[in-house]
């Protein structure tokens, strides 16, 4: 990397001419051009206001190369002597424009103009330049960098700080080789970077030129995804030019700038700023119109916006529920579906209003036909299950709802199924849903699930279980399964981490009737289990140890 680097500097400044000239001749040189400048360009009589505004400027130059000169690292750094280079190729073309207007010998009127204009241009950009050179400490910066890291370290300073100074060439050729550089080394690049640097990145997504700001912000998506400068690029206000570029920038540039705010919406504070920024919109228009990658980059970040509660009703007002339904059913890639499912999750998770929109503008539908498909199903169960509470039990019917329910506690995820069973516990509001529920072959499944390794499944299927258990018909199906009465006892253990004992409890009480579920449980050691958790107050615990006592102090009487 470094000999490429190198052989990029002359490029930069001029070529041969800054290496054979010290920068004491530069300087020596821009500062007998000045009053020759001026002593020209005051004797113009045409287009006085041009020459008004280019006088002062000139003016201006004798103090900065003062400012140059006097610093401790003018004679150590090439960014000196390029900018002296540049001066003095403006004094210059100051003259000979100068002279031309003052025998009036220029090729028409307009064209004056514009030159004149141009070398107005130039004056800024010579000013400009000096002063980042001294104010910022780039020149510093390069330069100790020379005497105190590596040489690699060295070069990538110079080549940051030549993003802040110089004209659009050379700042393309800049990010030409910054870009290469990333690719060989990205971590010395990151270490390199400082706010300084990352400020006069943000500024060039701004550029007038589109190829400028396509390079920039490919800079920046790799930045984003590196994962180690989120806060940085944050703090120095990223976010605006981002959403611009996603709004109105190439389609290259809309995708990079996409991705760089997919990764940096991981954050709660930066997904808030996203959408105070105006970025929902274009968001959710490169949902609509965008190619796969972009497509499932803006999906992605508006599903972790979304899971920002609230925002939520402002993403709702922007239009996001009918982009991520659409999306859902129409998205490009696999992923781009499984991110508007996640998003339809996030949305239905709190705000009735938000339901009630998704359940209207057909999300259940959608929703449905996403889990026939072959894609996680986690977010979707998870989605119909914060939704089915405001659905009537028979629009869930005629949907098809129970079939893909009793189909995910079958085979799904575990994460899946949590979301299925709980599911079936917010449907089972009456005595006529609790018997089409279990009819639909729910209790077996949910006994299986009393088995996972995962104690939040368990504690989900034991919930479910009870509320089913409260109709006598499930009961007796429940009592049929031979795992029923094990696994429950299983679930009274008193460790802390245990949250499904206090269901195993309710439901084997529901089982106490039988004698024979009474005898099966003594035999797996409920009443062990019962005497702990009657210590620890755990609600039904001692009415159930005293069943079984009873019982089995029955028993031992008919023995005897």
């Amino acid at each position: 990397m470094v000999p490429l680097m190198i052989g990029k500097m002359a490029e930069f400044g001029g070529g041969n001419a800054v290496d054979i000239l010290s920068a004491e001749d530069w300087l020596l040189r821009a500062q007998e051009l000045v009053p020759v400048a001026l002593e020209t360009a005051r004797g113009v009589r045409g287009f006085p206001g041009r020459w008004k505004m280019i006088i002062s400027k000139l003016e201006q130059i004798p103090s900065r190369l003062s400012d140059l000169s006097s610093h401790p690292c003018f004679l150590k750094n090439a960014l000196c002597k390029e900018q002296l280079l540049a001066v003095t190729k403006t004094l210059n073309e100051a003259i000979e424009l100068a002279g031309m207007c003052v025998k009036e010998k220029y090729d028409g009127k307009l064209q004056m103009q514009s030159d004149l204009d141009t070398l107005s241009g130039k004056l800024d950009l010579n000013l400009r330049d000096c002063g980042i050179l001294i104010k910022t400490g780039v020149l510093g910066e390069v330069t100790l960098s020379s005497a105190a890291a590596s040489s690699i370290s060295s070069n990538l300073r110079e080549l940051l700080a030549r993003l802040q100074i110089g004209h659009l060439e050379a700042k393309h050729r800049a990010l030409d080789s910054l870009l290469e550089a990333m690719k060989e080394d990205e971590k010395n690049v990151i270490a390199v970077l400082g706010h300084s640097n990352i400020a006069a990145l943000i500024q060039l997504l701004t550029a007038t030129s589109p190829q400028i700001r396509e390079k920039t912000v490919r800079i920046f998506c790799s930045l984003a995804e590196s994962g180690c400068c989120e806060k940085l690029l944050v703090s120095e206000s990223v976010l605006p030019p981002l959403i611009r570029l996603v709004e109105s920038g190439t389609p290259l540039a809309k995708e990079k700038a996409t991705v760089s705010l997919q990764r940096l919406s991981m954050s709660t504070e930066t997904a808030r700023s996203i959408v105070g920024y105006g970025g929902v919109r274009p968001l959710i228009e490169i949902c609509r119109t965008g190619d796969s990658v972009s497509q499932a980059a803006a999906a992605c970040t508006l599903k972790n916006v979304s899971s920002v509660p609230d925002v939520q009703r402002v993403l709702a007002e922007e239009g996001v529920v009918k982009a991520m339904i659409s999306l859902l059913d129409c998205g490009i890639l696999l992923g781009s579906k499984e991110h508007a499912a996640e998003s339809l999750q996030n949305l239905s998770s709190g705000n009735d209003d938000l339901k009630r929109q998704i359940i209207s503008e057909g999300g259940v539908q959608s929703l449905l036909v996403y889990l026939d498909g072959p894609l996680p199903q986690e977010s979707a169960v998870g989605a119909l299950r914060n939704l089915v509470s405001s659905i009537s039990i028979e629009a869930l019917i005629s949907l098809g709802v129970l079939p893909r329910l009793v189909r995910v506690l079958k085979s799904g995820s575990p994460g899946a199924q949590q979301a299925a069973a709980t599911a079936i516990c917010r449907i089972c509001t009456s005595s006529a849903t609790k018997k089409t529920v279990g009819e639909a072959g729910c209790i077996p499944l949910l006994v299986k699930m009393l088995e996972a390794k995962g104690n939040s499944t368990r504690e989900v299927a034991a919930r479910a279980l009870y509320t089913l258990m409260t109709l006598a018909y499930n009961c007796r199906e429940l009592k049929k399964d031979d795992r029923s009465v094990p696994n429950l006892v299983q679930l009274l253990d008193p460790s802390p981490q245990n949250s499904a004992k206090k269901y195993a409890v309710s439901c084997l009480t529901l089982l106490a009737s039988s004698r024979n579920c009474k005898r099966l449980m003594v035999s797996y050691g409920a009443i062990g289990y019962l005497k702990k958790l009657t210590e620890m107050d755990v609600p039904g615990a001692n009415t159930l140890l005293e069943l079984l006592e009873r019982g089995k102090l029955r028993s031992l009487f008919s023995r005897k």
